[in-house]
């Protein structure tokens, strides 16, 4: 499906552009060459599954059944730093942590502890510490941008998520299986709104973004597992243009493993195996701009350390996020590790929280995109005052 612009605001329309912008989106040159994607993992994933501590002297004893082998035994973990490894299913990104392009966090959570995933959900997404904010920390932040984000924030997928929403027009994107409209038929829409001062600004800020999209191969047929793929590709190179977005959001589902979860083999493998896939995607489509980007891989919280009757893990409280690009300062797991022993769990069942999210979101806002920790404490995370940014995580 060749998604010509014509083709791409009539498909997308109110439902997905149009909806989000306003109208004085425009697509011109950024005031930031930073790019920042956000992929939110929805379900909620296993951290100790995804960036293992088989150094840990409880690992073993706890994971029980759900245990993954040593680094250099057949189907082990791969070792980051001598204590922790990464899925083996994450392999692409195992590269990247030699390139100092990956990093984790562990024991890493909002303030969130009641494990309602919508609510958890809600305040990852607003970065607030109840539930019912109306706008997202990310659109607060890109509001603190050059021109106050105008232009600079794109969700790919259907809709635009919580933590996108808010006072800044954003953009939205996603693939379309309904035929392309005649050329006569957009020509005839385009005159219709041309002198239209709210929906003529709007319209041609969908025929930007579609342009950007183009490219796509045009015989490829809708897939539902591979629309993951062609969103990473699209942002990619939507992200690419000059005069394009510069902050993006993703969204995963398939994380809430309550059942099957597995080892090598099972929901949890084949989640992490789409993850990777998705941020190659990204990164093969960002070349020439991976050495400005940062990815940040988030999700609501962790999962229990000890696996259910079912072969799973239920709602949890602390887990682990990861940060991938080019402008990273990688290779390094940071947190302060609880460790699994019974007395340092929390509630005796969940790996202890030790950083808070809005601390390693606080990092990349100061970091990566330059924004001012005051601007940050005041209008971002008004409610995180005293969380601290995590320095550093950005090259020099």
């Amino acid at each position: 499906m060749m998604l010509h612009r014509r083709h791409f605001i009539a498909t997308a329309g109110a439902a997905g552009l149009l909806a989000a912008s306003s109208p004085r989106l425009s697509l011109a040159a950024a005031g930031t060459d930073r790019r920042l994607v956000l992929i939110v993992l929805r379900g909620a994933m296993d951290g100790l599954g995804a960036v293992v501590p088989y150094a840990d002297p409880d690992y073993r004893s706890v994971r029980g059944t759900l245990a993954l082998a040593e680094p250099g035994q057949e189907g082990g973990v791969l070792d980051l730093d001598g204590r922790f490894g990464l899925h083996p299913v994450l392999a692409p990104l195992h590269e990247w942590w030699g390139q100092k392009q990956l990093l984790a966090v562990h024991a890493i959570a909002t303030p969130y502890r009641d494990r309602s995933h919508f609510d958890a959900q809600d305040l990852l997404d607003t970065g607030g510490i109840r539930a019912g904010d109306d706008s997202g920390w990310l659109n607060r932040a890109l509001a603190r941008l050059d021109g106050g984000g105008k232009g600079l924030g794109l969700s790919l997928g259907q809709g635009v998520p919580l933590v996108l929403r808010g006072s800044v027009p954003v953009a939205s994107w996603a693939p379309s299986p309904l035929p392309e409209p005649t050329m006569d038929f957009m020509d005839r829409v385009a005159g219709l709104y041309s002198n239209d001062p709210v929906l003529g600004p709007a319209l041609m800020a969908g025929l930007g973004v579609a342009d950007m999209a183009n490219g796509m191969d045009g015989n490829k047929k809708r897939d539902g597992g591979k629309d993951r793929l062609i969103l990473a590709e699209t942002a990619g190179r939507m992200l690419s243009d000059p005069a394009g977005p510069r902050i993006a959001t993703l969204e995963l589902s398939g994380w809430d493993t309550h059942v099957g979860q597995g080892t090598l083999q099972g929901r949890l493998p084949n989640a992490l195996g789409q993850l990777a896939e998705t941020m190659v995607a990204l990164r093969t489509s960002m070349q020439a701009v991976w050495d400005q980007t940062l990815i940040a891989v988030v999700t609501e919280f962790g999962r229990t350390i000890r696996p259910n009757g079912t072969g799973g893990t239920d709602h949890g409280t602390a887990g682990v996020a990861l940060l991938a690009g080019g402008a990273l300062n990688g290779g390094r797991v940071l947190g302060d590790w609880p460790g699994l022993r019974d007395d340092k769990l929390f509630e005796g069942r969940d790996l202890a929280p030790t950083t808070d999210m809005r601390a390693l979101l606080k990092g990349v806002l100061v970091g990566h995109l330059g924004l001012p920790a005051a601007d940050i404490d005041r209008y971002v995370f008004p409610e995180a005052k005293s969380v601290r940014a995590l320095p550093e995580l950005v090259r020099a």
